[in-house]
């Protein structure tokens, strides 16, 4: 029986139990030759060889496939992450100074129900003495000027105030809103990127999958082959 010899084990086998290098496929044919660079179109490999390096194919790509599934988790992590980080460094709100401090008190005192009680209390309390306990000594008699002067006083200074502070919340707001529309937009960019990752996986995977099943299909032809050789030889 005529006998060659395989290129990779250096044994003689029947030629039947052979394949040449330019049967193979150049994705297989490259792994063999990585570990034999002498192997060539013209060289013999026996099929149990060849079967080991099919096997050794398929576990680098489930090896890869593996790889870029973690990769893409990590991705993904580190997108989440940085979306947290920028919403919270962007809602961190600017050192404030020492009379935008105090015109937010006055604000926020001023419109409070504790404001209007007291102040209600203190008009009853000028009016009562000025009208009845201190009927003939009062120190503001009807129609109360001196309160009226009080009273446009406070509502002079307050009203700036009160417009200081409207004034830092109106940019307050407005920090907010483009802090919300960097996120909302950052949020998009990551979302499209990551669609495009998987679609770039799913594509990978789909041509893993065709290598796949031409591997499965070169092996039923040889087993084929081998089963019509054996009948004939029979």
């Amino acid at each position: 029986m005529n006998q060659h010899k395989c290129y990779i084990t250096g044994e003689a086998y029947p030629k039947a139990a052979l394949i040449l290098g330019v049967a193979i496929r150049s994705n297989l044919k490259e792994l063999i030759a990585a570990d034999h660079p002498g192997f060539t179109d013209d060289k013999y490999i026996n099929i149990n060889t060849l079967q080991q390096y099919r096997k050794k194919y398929l576990q680098n790509i489930i090896d890869n496939e593996t790889g870029m599934a973690v990769k893409a988790e990590q991705d993904m992590v580190a997108a989440i992450t940085a979306q947290e980080l920028m919403a919270t460094d962007n809602n961190k709100d600017a050192p404030l100074s020492t009379g935008e401090k105090m015109a937010d008190k006055v604000a926020e005192f001023g419109g409070s129900w504790t404001f209007i009680i007291s102040f209600g209390t203190v008009l009853a309390v000028w009016i009562v003495l000025n009208s009845v306990f201190l009927l003939s000594k009062a120190f503001d008699p009807y129609p109360y000027i001196l309160l009226n002067l009080v009273l446009s006083c406070i509502a002079a200074l307050q009203a700036p105030i009160i417009m200081m502070s409207q004034n830092r919340q109106e940019t307050k707001d407005r920090q907010r809103s483009e802090y919300d529309y960097k996120v909302n937009l950052k949020a998009e960019l990551e979302i499209r990127m990551l669609h495009e990752k998987l679609d770039h996986l799913m594509i990978i995977q789909m041509q893993k999958i065709m290598e796949f099943q031409q591997m499965q299909m070169d092996y039923m032809e040889e087993m084929n082959d081998r089963l019509t050789e054996h009948i004939a030889d029979e």
